[in-house]
C-alpha cells in the first residue's frame, strides 16, 4: 500500500530532475554542441518538427555548429527557426549548410545566466516539494481511512523525505556544476 505510493513520488521527482537536466542543457556556456538546437522547431511542408528530424547538427568546432539539411531547400527556414527560437544567435547560410556561429559571452550575460539557472533550480525544487506534498497527503488520506497504520505512515514519510533531500541535493550540485560552467572564461 505505502510502497506504491513511495514508488510514484520517486517516479515523478525523478521526473522533474530529468526535466531540469534538460532545461540546463537549454542555458549555453559559449561553448557549441548539438543538444543546443534539440528544441527549435523546423516548419517541414506544413507540420513544425524538431530540427534532428530535417537535418543534421554537429559541432565543427568549439565556436560554431553546422546544421546539414536533409533537403538543400530547408536551409532557409532553418536558419529563420534558428534566428527566431530566442537563443541569441545569429545562423548564416553558406550553400546547403547554415553555419550558427556562438557568440562570446559578456560578463553581464553570465550573471544574467546564472540567475535563470538558479530560477529554474528553484523550480525543479518546488515540484519536488509538491510530490512530497502530495505523497504525504495521500498517506494521511490512507491513515484516516484506516487502510495503514500510523507506523507505516511515518516510516513512509520518512521515506519520501529521504526522497526529497537526495533529489534536491543532486539539483543543488548540478545548479553548482552550471554556474562554475558559466564563470569558466
Amino acid at each position: 500500500m505505502t510502497s506504491e505510493i513511495k514508488k510514484q513520488a520517486e517516479t515523478k521527482m525523478t521526473k522533474s530532475l530529468e526535466s531540469y537536466k534538460n532545461t540546463l542543457t537549454k542555458i549555453r556556456t559559449g561553448r557549441a554542441h548539438a543538444g543546443l538546437l534539440d528544441h527549435v522547431q523546423i516548419d517541414y511542408y506544413g507540420a513544425m518538427m524538431p530540427i534532428n528530424q530535417v537535418a543534421t547538427v554537429t559541432a565543427s568546432d568549439a565556436r560554431t555548429l553546422t546544421v546539414q539539411p536533409f533537403e538543400a531547400k530547408m536551409s532557409g527556414v532553418i536558419e529563420k527557426a534558428i534566428r527566431d527560437a530566442d537563443l541569441g544567435l545569429n545562423p548564416a547560410t553558406n550553400g546547403n549548410t547554415v553555419r550558427v556561429p556562438m557568440p562570446a559571452l559578456t560578463e553581464e550575460r553570465r550573471k544574467e545566466l546564472i540567475k535563470v539557472v538558479k530560477n529554474e533550480a528553484e523550480d525543479a525544487k518546488v515540484a519536488i516539494r509538491n510530490v512530497r506534498r502530495d505523497g504525504n497527503s495521500e498517506l494521511k488520506a490512507k491513515l484516516k481511512d484506516k487502510e495503514i497504520t500510523e507506523d507505516d505512515d511515518k516510516r513512509a514519510q520518512d521515506e519520501i523525505q529521504k526522497f526529497t533531500d537526495k533529489y534536491i541535493a543532486e539539483i543543488d550540485k548540478l545548479t553548482a556544476d552550471k554556474e562554475k560552467e558559466l564563470l569558466t572564461v
